[in-house]
């Protein structure tokens, strides 16, 4: 079937209860990382968040992080258990919402002086065995993605009322007694990130700040612990699929895949950052018709499907199984063990596994930015100085902040650990 489309391919580029203090020289390496990202902050950011250069606090100054899933974040907030925390979309845009807590900054927004604006964040990820076993598969569904993304960018508060749908059902988001409407935060999230796919070498050479990184935290010690630019780049990055996607795309016309002989595993996270996963399953009539390749749901009456079939030019061409997880670790251990074959995730997980030298890909872009920190509407904090003197205050005071964390390694830990290196602060794991 042809397609009917013009693509603008130049778009801008549970918890673990340990207690460890990161070293002041890991975090400084981290801290200087935030000075070689430097895109540009996604069309309609919303306005009114300070962004400052960080004054130094004494040093020793501690915080604690708590580890939990992105979902308990509000009700912890809400039921003052944490002073603070950093999160993914939408979980950033509850808060104020709900009136417990507002938006310090969001991630484009954190310092060293606003360095990070523009940062990589979520990528598309597939196995090697995938791409050897059925490479016209991967370079369909990667087509997919890409049309999606697409959507996203031309319908963007439909696109929103979709997240909304997968992951509340539209209903409210719900914490104890306070509730807040999923469509309403959706609408202004969506906003915050900015979805693209082109993997262009500025994107690719920003990935590999985060991997510099976690040399320095000790995260690898693998394959990527000694690689060159060019050896990481060649173990990381594969956008062959991408480059072959394209070219179908402006041909109007994807390749029909041999059918898949196995049932496939896509992995992804609960964020809008995985929007164009949920806009393809939902919105696979449009792209049927207009496209001829569709992800459908067995059952569309559920707000989130777990079964979809890719369907090419009218024929199924693989049974895929749509697996969700809290953050990225997880998919990365079930790609690494052939569980999945195809996911949307955070890219530090992604350099993790492939120091371990599990067999993944990273094909092309997600999403840049859409992260953010949110502290308690009763801070005294309203841009980075006060929060570092808040900070200060708490821990002369014996009474450390407490702050979050979805996840070791994961993008809004190293963005997390990079702030508080940038003052000084050092940071200290707790249990509860």
């Amino acid at each position: 079937m042809s397609i009917k489309r013009n693509i603008n391919y130049c778009q801008n580029n549970v918890p673990t209860m340990k207690t460890l203090k990161i070293s002041a020289i890991a975090l400084f390496a981290i801290a200087l990382l935030l000075l070689v990202a430097g895109c540009t902050q996604p069309a309609g950011t919303p306005q009114g968040v300070p962004t400052t250069t960080v004054p130094q606090t004494q040093a020793g100054t501690e915080i604690d992080v708590l580890y939990s899933g992105f979902g308990t974040m509000p009700t912890l907030m809400a039921s003052k258990q944490i002073d603070a925390y950093i999160a993914w979309q939408p979980y950033v845009e509850v808060a104020p919402m709900a009136g417990f807590g507002k938006v310090l900054s969001y991630s484009g927004d954190l310092p060293p002086d606003s360095k990070w604006k523009g940062h990589p964040c979520c990528v598309f990820v597939t196995t090697t065995g995938m791409e050897k076993e059925n490479p016209d598969l991967v370079n369909a569904m990667t087509a997919l993605m890409m049309l999606s993304t697409d959507y996203i960018n031309t319908h963007q508060d439909e696109s929103g009322a979709i997240v909304a749908e997968w992951l509340a059902g539209k209903s409210n988001f719900t914490y104890g007694n306070i509730s807040v409407s999923s469509e309403q935060a959706m609408t202004r999230a969506i906003y915050t990130v900015n979805f693209t796919n082109t993997p262009t070498d500025t994107w690719q050479n920003g990935i590999l700040q985060f991997m510099y990184a976690q040399r320095e935290l000790g995260v690898l010690n693998g394959t990527l612990v000694n690689a060159s630019d060019a050896d990481a780049k060649a173990m990381l990055f594969d956008s062959a699929p991408y480059q072959n996607a394209k070219q179908m795309i402006q041909n109007n016309h994807i390749v029909t895949p041999p059918k898949a002989t196995r049932q496939l595993g896509f992995g992804y996270l609960l964020s809008d950052h995985d929007t164009m996963l949920y806009v393809a399953v939902k919105k696979w009539q449009y792209f049927n018709d207009t496209y001829g390749i569709a992800l459908k749901p067995r059952d569309s009456t559920q707000s989130r499907p777990e079964i979809a079939d890719l369907i090419v030019n009218g024929q199924p061409v693989a049974e895929v199984k749509l697996i969700s997880a809290e953050f990225g670790g997880p998919l990365m251990q079930l790609a690494a063990t052939d569980s999945i074959q195809f996911s949307i995730v955070g890219n530090p997980p992604v350099i993790a596994t492939v120091d371990k030298g599990n067999p993944v890909k990273i094909i092309m872009a997600a999403n840049l930015e859409g992260s953010g920190v949110v502290v308690s509407a009763d801070s005294p904090a309203h841009d980075w100085p006060s929060f570092f003197a808040w900070a200060k205050q708490r821990a002369d005071a014996g009474k450390p902040l407490r702050i979050a964390d979805p996840g070791k390694g994961s993008i809004q830990d190293i963005l997390l650990k990079y702030s508080m290196k940038e003052s000084n602060l050092s940071v200290k794991e707790v249990n509860s």
